[in-house]
C-alpha cells in the first residue's frame, strides 16, 4: 500500500499537470482561484502533506523566467480539445527552463480590457494566446510589447505569429473522401460567424465542390448551425430533400447530426454519410464512430512554444503563420453513396 501522497497523485486524480499542482500548493501565480481551491481540497482529502521549507533536489531547480498562457473561460472549458494543447505547452515550456503562468479571461475582463496582473507588471518573457478571446483584447495583449504567439486563431487586425490548422485544405480532403465513396450530393454544417477556423473550413468545402464539379445546393449549406438536439432535428425536417453526405466543421455538429439522422429513421452510413473535424471525444463516443479530420494537439503545443522562443530571440523578423496538417481518420460514419 502506498503511504505517501505525491503531487503527481493529485495531478492524476484531477487530470491536470504536476506543475499546476505545485503552483497551487505553493501559493504562486499561474492557476485560477477556482483551480487552486479544487487542488487544495483534493490534497486535503487525499492526505497530502506539503512543506514549503522542503529541500529541493537539483533536478527540481526553480525555472527562470515566465511564459504566460492566456485563454477565455470558454476555451479552458473545452478540455477534450484545448486540454491536450495546454499540457503539451507546459511540458515544452518547462523543458526550456521557463515557468508557465496560466490565466483564464472571463467576459467582463475581455470587455473591459483588463489584463492579468503578471502582464501589467511585465513579469513574463512571452505570451501564448489560446484560441479566440476578442480582437480588441488580443491587441491589448500585443500592445504590451511582449512577444506573443496565437494558437488556433488569427485575424487581419491582429499582428502576431499564429499556429493554425490548415483548415481549408483539411476540409477539402474531407470532401474528397466523400467523393471517392461516390457521393455527389454533399451538404455542410457550419457556424461561420463563430470563428475564422469554421469560416475557412466552409471555404475548403466550396473549393472542393468546385474542383470536383459538384453542385452546391444552397439549402444544404448551413452557416448558422447549433450544437443542439432539437435544432438539428428541426433543421433536417425543414429540408425538402437531404444530401447523401454531410461535412461538419466540428465533432459536436457531427455528433448531433448523426443522432438526428437516426431519429428520423435513416441509417448512418448506409443512407447518409457523416464526416466531421477535430477527432474530439464526441466523434469517438458516437454510434457509429464518426469519420473525422484528426488534429495533432501535441504538435500544436510544441510548435507554439518553439515559435514563441524563436520570436523572443528575433523580435524584428516579420510575423508568420504556421499551418499544421491534419489526418483523415476513416470510421463507421462514412460509406459508399446509396444507389
Amino acid at each position: 500500500m502506498k503511504d505517501k501522497v505525491t503531487m503527481q497523485d493529485i495531478a492524476e486524480r484531477l487530470n491536470i499537470s504536476k506543475n499546476s499542482v505545485s503552483q497551487a500548493l505553493s501559493g504562486k501565480d499561474g492557476v485560477s482561484e477556482e483551480t487552486r481551491k479544487l487542488i487544495l481540497e483534493t490534497a486535503h482529502q487525499m492526505g497530502y502533506v506539503y512543506s514549503q521549507n522542503r529541500k529541493r533536489r537539483s533536478s527540481d531547480a526553480e525555472p527562470t523566467g515566465n511564459i504566460a498562457l492566456i485563454a477565455s473561460d470558454f476555451a479552458f472549458s473545452m478540455k477534450s480539445f484545448f486540454g491536450e494543447i495546454y499540457l503539451s505547452i507546459e511540458r515544452e515550456t518547462v523543458k526550456r527552463g521557463k515557468n508557465l503562468l496560466i490565466q483564464s479571461v472571463n467576459k467582463h475582463a475581455a470587455e473591459k480590457l483588463i489584463l492579468p496582473s503578471f502582464l501589467q507588471n511585465q513579469s513574463v518573457d512571452g505570451i501564448l494566446v489560446l484560441s479566440h478571446i476578442t480582437t480588441d483584447y488580443i491587441n491589448t495583449i500585443t500592445g504590451t510589447g511582449k512577444p506573443t504567439v496565437l494558437i488556433d486563431h488569427h485575424h487581419p487586425s491582429i499582428h502576431a505569429d499564429c499556429i493554425l490548422t490548415n483548415n481549408r485544405f483539411s476540409a477539402y480532403e474531407a470532401v474528397r473522401h466523400l467523393t471517392e465513396l461516390g457521393h455527389r450530393k454533399i451538404g455542410i454544417l457550419s457556424n461561420t460567424s463563430f470563428s475564422p477556423s469554421y469560416y475557412e473550413r466552409w471555404e475548403g468545402y466550396v473549393l472542393a465542390m468546385n474542383d470536383f464539379g459538384l453542385e452546391i445546393h444552397n439549402p444544404w449549406v448551413i452557416k448558422d448551425a447549433r450544437e443542439e438536439s432539437d435544432y438539428m432535428l428541426d433543421k433536417l425536417k425543414s429540408l425538402d430533400q437531404l444530401p447523401t453526405a454531410w461535412f461538419c466543421v466540428n465533432d459536436g455538429l457531427g455528433f448531433y447530426l448523426n443522432s438526428a439522422l437516426q431519429q428520423l429513421g435513416l441509417r448512418v452510413p448506409e443512407d447518409v454519410s457523416v464526416v466531421s473535424f477535430d477527432n474530439g471525444y464526441l466523434s469517438q463516443v458516437s454510434t457509429p464512430q464518426i469519420t473525422t479530420m484528426d488534429v495533432d494537439l501535441k504538435l500544436y503545443g510544441r510548435k507554439a512554444v518553439e515559435q514563441l522562443f524563436w520570436r523572443i530571440e528575433h523580435p524584428e523578423h516579420p510575423f508568420t503563420e504556421l499551418l499544421l496538417p491534419t489526418k483523415l481518420l476513416k470510421r463507421g460514419s462514412s460509406g459508399p453513396a446509396p444507389d
